[in-house]
């Protein structure tokens, strides 16, 4: 078991955060954008509660859970199950009756195994560290590639997940900078005349960037693993020294630190293997570089297979999509909610589809349309959003999040990016400072208007309903990907 830190712990305001990668928010001409990064992000200053008037919580609740910074880089072999955060997802071990002395008719039957594609989710407060609401964490172990050593290998936990971006990027310092330096650096850039020179990104998202290098990992989660993936290492201190002008002058706040980013990382699960396959063809702005120097780098062209990774396809087996299970809500919310990420979609018993569920088929980048009184806008279901992001000036907005005297219940209707098909979807908006007056982690009635024509469907969506995400071009029970269903 973990500890929820008092109020006594924090002085930084709760902040709406905005994970879905800023290319989302502007392809296929949501937002005025194009389709290889080099856009403005939509949602840059996101709004934050003013300095002095922290969201804290009335009580600490003892069973929630916040890592150490030590924790979250011990080491930990590869064939280990990731360490879980509840321990009421792991089973107990049990004594055999022959080694009690009781009869087996007499004893508690052991709990069931958990499968091997479901991995924890937790949601929880920690306001000495992580002072964001709504965010999602799994554990990952990061590996050298090939090695399962305890000196190979570090765990991190903390990492939010993400349906509204792909790949894995994590902070350097959550995983130990001697550790880090043992990840093998990405080279090669298609532009790149020697070949030699480190590959670098900058990760675009709505409420900033983050900077640092490519590198290769085993990264396991649970117990499935992406063998020697590129993942982004964040605030690499290699080139940490350095940001190129296009990538910093977009706007936002360098997120390249676990309290900029309010995590030790990011394990995007969006519908593609890749996260820009357009830069594979072409150099873009603000995207990949190679860095003969740590003070000297150009724009990039990368090959896919050095590109940052989606874990998911890069899996033996359930590796064509997603699902995210977490339970509903009470109207003011929890103090801490567990749940599930299952791995594959129709390829097991427990990660079948309901007999009728709601499908929105969507662009490679997640895109549907989201009609709102009588508005149609660009739409993304986010996990790695906090909040419910939408535009409505009846609302009273208080400090940047929606405020109203009395929950407003109201709803909006989802359009699939092909053909017809639609479903309404109601949702409650409350007053966001009384809830956040109780300190608690979860809450699906949050909302906030944001900087553009956009209606973006953060965590609080994911509430109470398994959400699938259908990888593009994947057979993913009884359609191809790319698909949103729940």
């Amino acid at each position: 078991m973990k500890k929820l830190f008092s109020h006594c712990a924090s002085s930084s305001p709760l902040r709406a955060v905005l994970l879905a990668a800023s290319v989302a928010l502007t392809a296929c001409g949501g937002g005025g954008g194009d389709d290889n990064g080099s856009g403005q992000p939509v949602s840059n200053n996101v709004p934050v509660k003013p300095a002095g008037t922290p969201a804290t919580p009335a009580s600490a609740p003892a069973n929630a859970s916040a890592p150490s910074g030590a924790s979250a880089a011990q080491p930990a072999s590869v064939t280990d199950t990731a360490s879980t955060p509840s321990a009421a997802s792991t089973p107990a071990a049990v004594t055999p009756a022959s080694e009690t002395g009781t009869s087996g008719n007499n004893d508690t039957p052991p709990p069931a195994p958990v499968a091997d594609n479901i991995v924890p989710i937790n949601i929880f407060s920690d306001y000495t560290k992580f002072r964001v609401v709504n965010m999602p964490y799994v554990t990952v172990t990061f590996c050298v590639p090939g090695k399962q050593g305890a000196s190979q290998c570090a765990t991190v936990d903390h990492m939010v997940l993400d349906t509204g971006s792909v790949g894995v990027r994590v902070i350097a310092s959550a995983l130990d900078e001697s550790f880090a330096g043992k990840l093998p650096m990405q080279t090669g850039a298609s532009n790149d005349s020697t070949g030699k020179a480190a590959i670098a990104q900058c990760a675009l998202f709505a409420s900033g960037f983050t900077w640092g290098s490519m590198r290769a990992a085993d990264v396991t989660i649970g117990k499935k693993t992406a063998s020697g993936i590129p993942i982004h290492l964040i605030g690499d201190s290699t080139l940490a020294a350095w940001k190129p002008q296009d990538c910093s002058s977009r706007g936002g706040q360098d997120m390249s630190t676990v309290e900029g980013l309010g995590a030790n990382g990011i394990v995007g699960i969006g519908h593609m293997a890749q996260d820009y396959p357009d830069a594979a063809k072409d150099a873009l702005s603000a995207n990949y570089y190679y860095c003969p120097t740590p003070w000297s780098c150009t724009a990039a062209t990368v090959p896919l297979d050095k590109q940052t990774a989606n874990p998911v396809p890069a899996f033996a087996t359930d590796n064509n999509g997603t699902i995210i299970r977490l339970p509903a809500l009470p109207p003011l919310g929890q103090p801490s909610v567990t749940g599930q990420l299952v791995f594959g979609i129709g390829t097991r018993e427990n990660n079948a589809l309901p007999p009728t569920p709601a499908f929105l088929d969507v662009t490679d980048r997640g895109m549907f349309t989201t009609s709102y009184n009588g508005r149609a806008m660009s739409s993304y279901i986010d996990s790695g959003s906090n909040a419910l992001f939408f535009p409505d000036a009846t609302l009273l907005v208080q400090d940047g999040w929606f405020a109203p005297a009395t929950t407003q219940r109201l709803s909006a209707t989802a359009y699939s990016n092909t053909g017809n098909a639609q479903t309404t979807i109601p949702f409650s908006i409350a007053n966001a400072w009384t809830l956040f007056n109780l300190g608690y982690a979860a809450h699906d009635n949050l909302g906030v208007p944001p900087k553009s024509s956009t209606f973006l469907w953060g965590l609080p969506f994911f509430y109470g309903r398994d959400v699938y995400t259908a990888l593009s071009g994947v057979q993913a029970g009884p359609r191809k990907g790319p698909y949103v269903a729940f």
